[in-house]
């Protein structure tokens, strides 16, 4: 189970991560985790140019080692780029050391500002490590595309249901997201634009 929403009080706990921004402006910052890949990534920058739409891409660097072409898309685009550490670590179950060193080596690739922990997993002292250099990312809406016990119905109504002025909302752009994404994405920003949103990258 995982929240769609972030508990007001996770928030509270650790504010030194950013979580949302202002509620005042109709804006939605949208970010993807764990590309960029052939297969899916391109699809997400069409559907983002409909709409003149600029997001967060949190990449994975050994992605970015394999696809750089993909990666070059995504920075021609004007998309924001985010590091996401170089093979997908969980922060729970890494030594600082160890941890520090995936993302430097991922940086070197994707020379990043921005950081978000995989499975939103990080350690207070990672965090201490990490805050002098980056902006560590976290997010108040989690779409659930990576649940394969979710419907891609269902998975647009999280981000429908939970999305207001201001969030950061997660999508993955991945080989296990995509049969959720694909139904989601389209219908979710031609709705916020509807809407009136505005999508910025971070």
């Amino acid at each position: 189970m995982y929240p769609v929403k972030t508990p007001y009080f996770i928030k509270k706990l650790f504010p030194s991560l950013t979580w949302n921004f202002t509620r005042a402006e109709k804006v939605l910052y949208l970010t993807f985790d764990d590309g960029p890949i052939p297969e899916v990534t391109p699809f997400v920058v069409e559907q983002l140019k409909i709409y003149n739409a600029k997001a967060t891409f949190f990449c994975i660097g050994d992605n970015v080692r394999k696809h750089p072409e993909v990666f070059e898309l995504l920075k021609k685009n004007g998309h924001s780029i985010g590091n996401h550490t170089f093979n997908h670590l969980n922060g729970w179950h890494s030594p600082t050391a160890d941890y520090v060193k995936n993302i430097q080596k991922c940086n070197e690739l994707v020379k990043a500002q921005l950081f978000r922990p995989p499975y939103g997993k990080i350690r207070p002292t990672q965090i201490l490590n990490l805050k002098k250099n980056y902006k560590i990312v976290m997010w108040d809406v989690l779409s659930g595309d990576f649940d394969l016990n979710l419907t891609p119905e269902e998975c647009l109504e999280n981000v429908l249901k939970h999305t207001e002025n201001g969030s950061i909302i997660v999508f993955h752009d991945s080989l296990k997201a995509e049969p959720r994404l694909r139904h989601t994405l389209p219908l979710a920003l031609a709705h916020w634009a509807k809407q009136g949103y505005n999508f910025k990258g971070l």
